[in-house]
Order: structure tokens, then sequence, then C-alpha cells
């Protein structure tokens, strides 16, 4: 090959490497820009408390659920503290979902506190449906390694449909924007939640 055919082609290849890259990128950049997108538009098209721009939906796999308990801790000169509680678990036995309504003595107000797998798209926080009432958020406050916390001030009228209700439907948002779903069930919750605790923890302080 002469010198100049050889410079030739040195530039053709040279200049067609950088196309030939973008276009083998082109899929991956392509997938990774509409997730971008449809991450975008949840956060920007939609106020905070309402819809994310879902993707489809998909019911959790299966959960089994234990019973509803009401644990209360004692302190000397401090209000008690008293815990109704629920915790599923998947068939593997590794936790799924644990939701704690925490009620302190003397004060009117309740916390809801859910404890969920990581994995989630934490924008869109959880949502609690009572039978057929008006559904309610709660947002994260924070993740850990294994696990993602959800919590706010508990609403007088989701604590009172609780006690009255017979499932309530818990929907989160995985990082696909897909919802995902479990039932939980209520038929148990208003006597435990109103009745005594099951287990009461007292703890005495050395002076």
């Amino acid at each position: 090959m002469a010198e100049a055919d050889f410079r030739i082609c040195r530039r053709l290849l040279h200049s067609s490497l950088p196309i030939a890259l973008a276009m083998s990128l082109q899929p991956d950049f392509a997938r990774g820009q509409q997730l971008a997108q449809a991450a975008g538009a949840a956060s920007a098209e939609k106020p905070a408390g309402q819809e994310s721009a879902q993707r489809g939906q998909r019911v959790a796999r299966d959960i089994k659920y234990g019973d509803w308990r009401k644990v209360c801790f004692k302190v000397p000169a401090t209000p008690t503290v008293c815990r109704t509680t629920i915790s599923g678990t998947f068939e593997t036995g590794q936790s799924a979902v644990r939701i704690d309504l925490i009620e302190k003595q003397g004060e009117a107000a309740a916390r809801l506190q859910l404890f969920l797998p990581v994995g989630l798209y934490l924008q869109a926080g959880a949502k609690l449906t009572v039978d057929q009432a008006a559904p309610h958020r709660v947002p994260y406050v924070w993740c850990l390694t294994n696990t993602c916390i959800a919590g706010d001030r508990a609403d007088a009228g989701l604590v009172k449909d609780m006690d009255g209700g017979r499932t309530l439907l818990l929907e989160v948002v995985d990082t696909s924007l897909l919802t995902v779903s479990t039932t939980l069930p209520l038929d148990q919750f208003g006597k435990v939640h109103n009745g005594p605790p099951s287990q009461t923890f007292e703890q005495s302080v050395d002076e």
C-alpha cells in the first residue's frame, strides 16, 4: 500500500471510530435517558403528596403477617409509651413490612411508623388505604442499610378507620416506578389497640 493510501485509511478509521462507539452506546443511553425523564416527570410535574408518574402495578410476593400486638414501655417519671404493631415476613424469613402506631400517655396525637425494604422510590412515600376510605400518605424519613423508614403524625381519622376497618392496603413505588401493593389484616386491630398491652417493659432508673 502506498504511503498516501495508508494515511487516508488511517484518517478514515479515526473519524469513523467515534461514530461507531456512539452508535453502540445509543440504546443504553436512550434507556437511561427514558428512566431519568420518567423520574424527573414524577418530581417536576407532580406536587408533593400526589401520585407519581407510575409505569404499572404489581402485588408484592407472598408476605405472611403475624398478629397485631400492643406493647408498652414504662420509665419512672416519664409518660408511658405504647406501640400497636404488626410485622410481615417473606417466605425466606426476611423482614418485609412492619407498621407501628405509637402513642404517648397524655398526648392526643399518635405517630405512625413503617419499616420497609430498601430499593424504593423515596419521593413517592408510602400510601395507606383502609377499606374504601380516602388514602393517607406517609413520607420516608430515613434509610438504613437494610430498611427504609416512613413516619408521620397519625391522622385521627386514619386511626379511627383502622379501629373499625377490615383491611389496610399498603402501596409503595419501586425504583422502576412500579406501584407495589400488599394488604394487611385489620379485623383484630381495634380490639388490640384499645385493649390492655400484651406485654409491658418497665425500666428503673438508678440515682
